[in-house]
C-alpha cells in the first residue's frame, strides 16, 4: 500500500515504507517504498533473546533498588528535547499542530527538497536565550548551526540542522527540592549545554510490522536540547530533574512541556561503578519513557540490572547500547547496540549565517523573565509555608499565580494555601479542570477567607459557598445575602437553640451526664442542623458545655 508525494504543491496524506524496496517515477510524483524497519524500534524484538540474567531481574521497587545497589553508585545524565511553542517551524513558515492529519503541514523546505533554503525563525533564538538564562548558563554571543549527518527514514534531508561545537548556551545549573515524602532536601545539577536544532518526522508502524508510515509534519519543528552533567544518582533524582525542566519551560512560556505529546522527551544515560572508583562504568541509554514515574522506574530497573551483573563478575555483559523501557513488563530491552561514538560528520551549515547576540538583546530578555520556580519556592518559605505547601503551590505556574494574587488581595498566606491545596484541588481533580478554568477568582477567595475570619460566616458555610463560586462564579457578598448565610453570633439566639435540642433529646442528655461525654458532638451537630449551619461554633460550644454540666 503506497501513497504519493507530489513535487508541485500537492502533498499526500502519508508515505509508506513497504517490503518491496521499490523506487518508481512518474511524470508528477516520486513514490518511495522502503523495507520496513519495525524490528529496529520494537521493544518486543529483543524480548525473545533476552539473557537469563535479565529474566532474573524483576520489576523493582525503591527498597529493592536500595538493597541491590549496596557497594555501587549510579551515574546518571539526561538529554532533554524541548519542543518550542512557536507559531511556525524552525526554518520555514509551516505551522505545527499536534494531532494534525499526517503530512498536511509540510513544504519543500521542511521536506528537504533540493534548491530550498532555510530561514531561521527569530523566535527560536528568543526562546533559546530565555532558557539559557533561566538555567544560569553562559550565553555564546556568537554561535552557529551545523549539519548532523545520519540516515533515518523520517529524516527527509539526510541530515539534521543542529549546533555542535558552539552551542548557544553552556555551563549552567538548575536547583530543585526533592519531595518531602522521599526525604526532601535541596539538589543542584549541572547543565553542560543548551543548543538549538530541528526535529525529525515520525514513523507510524503497522500492527503487523510489515510496513511503516512516515509522517513529516514534525520535521523542522524547533527544539532546544538540554544536556545535563552526570550529576544524578537515582531514578528519583533524575525524575525530579526532568520535572523541574518541565516546570521551568512552562514558567517562561517557551513550551507546554507535555510528555504525552512529545513536547518534552528525555533520553537517560545510566552507568554504575563501585563506590570509590573514579572511572565511569559503561554507559547505557534508555528511551521510551512517557512519564516521570516511568523514568524513575526505568532507571531504577537499569541500575539493578547493571549492579547484578557487576556483583556476579559479569560486567562485560554491560555494553554500550540503547535500551527501551516497556511499561507493561516493567523492564528495559535492547533496541540497538552501539559499537562506539556515532560519526555524525558535523560541518557548519552553509545556508545559515552565524547567530550573533548583543548585550542589550540578552539583557532585555533577562529582564522579561518571570519569577522562576526556585525563587518562588524560597519566597514561599519566607512566608512561613511548609515545604509540602511550597512544592504544591510552585509546581504549577497557574496555581502559583492564583495563590500570589489571592494573598496580594489581603488573604493570609497559610489559609489561602490550605484552601487551594484541599477543597479547590479536590474540585479541580473531580471536574478534571485546571485552576484557570474555574469561575472562582483570587479576589473572591480572599473575600471568602476574610468572611470566615471575621465571623460573618462559618467555615462549613464557606465550603458550600466555595463550590458555588468554583462552578458558577459570583461574589461572596451576594451569595451570603441571597442565601441568608450570615453566621449567628448572638448568644441569646444560640442558647435558645441549645435548649430546644436538649429538650428534644432527654435520653442522650441523661447518657452524657452518665459519662458518655462523646455525645457532645451529637448535640453540637443537632444545634448546627437547627441553625442551618449558621451558629458560630465557638459560641455554640461554650454555651453547650455549660448547659450539659447542669440542669439550668
Amino acid at each position: 500500500m503506497m501513497a504519493l508525494i507530489c513535487h508541485r504543491g500537492t502533498f499526500a496524506n502519508s508515505l509508506f515504507l513497504s517490503k518491496s524496496a521499490l523506487f518508481t517515477r512518474s511524470s508528477s510524483s516520486l513514490i518511495h517504498t522502503l523495507q520496513a524497519l519495525r524490528t529496529r524500534v520494537s521493544p518486543r524484538a529483543e524480548s525473545t533473546t533476552s539473557t537469563l540474567k535479565e529474566e532474573l531481574i524483576q520489576p523493582t521497587t525503591k527498597r529493592a533498588v536500595e538493597q541491590n545497589i549496596h557497594g555501587y553508585e549510579a551515574i546518571i545524565g539526561i538529554e532533554t528535547h524541548v519542543q518550542l511553542s512557536t507559531l511556525t517551524k524552525a526554518f520555514c513558515s509551516c505551522p505545527y499542530l499536534y494531532g494534525s492529519q499526517p503530512n498536511t503541514t509540510i513544504c519543500p523546505i521542511c521536506m528537504g527538497h533540493p534548491g530550498t533554503l532555510p530561514v531561521l525563525n527569530s523566535k527560536v533564538v528568543d526562546f533559546a536565550v530565555k532558557l539559557g538564562l533561566a538555567l544560569n548558563c553562559k550565553m555564546s554571543m556568537t554561535s552557529k548551526f551545523d549539519r548532523k549527518q545520519y540516515f533515518y527514514p523520517d529524516l527527509p534531508k539526510g541530515y539534521q540542522i543542529s549546533q555542535f561545537d558552539i552551542p548557544i548556551a553552556t555551563n549552567g545549573f538548575i536547583d530543585l527540592d526533592l519531595p518531602v515524602e522521599f526525604g526532601g532536601g535541596h539538589r543542584r545539577f549541572g547543565i553542560t549545554r543548551v543548543h538549538m536544532e530541528e526535529d525529525a518526522g515520525k514513523l507510524l508502524h503497522s500492527e503487523t510490522g510489515s510496513y511503516s508510515q512516515v509522517d513529516l509534519n514534525r520535521a523542522g519543528v524547533p527544539l532546544l536540547e538540554i544536556v545535563s552533567e552526570p550529576d544524578m544518582r537515582s531514578g528519583l533524582e533524575a525524575a525530579e530533574y526532568a520535572a523541574e525542566i518541565q516546570r521551568l519551560v512552562r514558567y517562561i512560556g517557551i513550551s507546554n512541556g507535555n510528555m504525552q505529546e512529545g513536547s518534552l522527551r528525555c533520553d537517560v544515560n545510566v552507568s554504575v561503578r563501585p563506590i570509590g572508583q573514579l572511572k565511569f562504568g559503561t554507559k547505557v541509554e534508555i528511551k521510551n519513557m512517557n512519564s516521570f514515574s516511568a523514568m524513575n522506574r526505568a532507571i531504577d530497573y537499569e541500575i539493578s540490572r547493571q549492579v547484578l551483573l557487576h556483583s556476579q563478575g559479569q560486567s562485560e555483559q554491560i555494553v554500550q547500547e540503547t535500551r527501551l523501557w516497556e511499561d507493561g513488563a516493567q523492564k528495559t530491552f535492547t533496541m540497538r547496540k552501539k559499537e562506539g561514538l556515532a560519526d555524525y560528520r558535523y560541518f557548519p551549515e552553509p545556508d545559515l549565517p552565524e547567530v550573533v547576540l548583543t548585550k542589550d538583546y540578552v539583557d532585555k530578555i533577562r529582564r522579561s523573565l518571570p519569577e522562576l520556580p526556585e525563587a518562588k519556592r524560597r519566597r514561599y518559605e519566607e512566608l512561613g509555608l511548609t515545604m509540602q505547601d511550597v512544592l504544591f503551590l510552585a509546581n504549577d505556574n497557574h496555581v502559583a499565580e492564583f495563590f500570589d494574587t489571592t494573598i496580594e488581595n489581603g488573604a493570609d498566606a497559610k489559609l489561602a494555601a490550605n484552601w487551594i491545596m484541599s477543597d479547590i484541588a479536590a474540585f479541580l481533580k473531580n471536574e478534571r479542570l485546571s485552576i484557570n478554568e474555574v469561575k472562582l477568582t483570587p479576589f473572591e477567595l480572599s473575600e471568602l477567607i476574610a468572611s470566615i475570619k471575621n465571623g460573618t460566616i462559618s467555615g462549613k458555610i464557606g465550603k458550600e459557598i466555595l463550590i458555588e463560586l468554583l462552578s458558577k462564579g459570583g461574589t461572596v457578598k451576594s451569595l451570603i445575602e441571597e442565601k441568608d448565610l450570615i453566621q449567628i453570633v448572638d448568644p441569646t439566639v444560640i442558647e435558645a437553640l441549645v435548649d430546644k435540642v436538649l429538650a428534644a433529646n432527654p435520653k442522650q442528655l441523661q447518657q452524657y451526664r452518665g459519662g458518655k461525654t462523646k455525645l457532645q458532638g451529637f448535640f453540637a451537630g443537632q444545634v448546627m442542623k437547627e441553625s442551618k449551619g449558621k451558629a458560630n461554633p465557638l459560641v455554640l460550644n461554650k454555651i453547650l458545655i455549660e448547659k450539659l454540666k447542669g440542669d439550668n
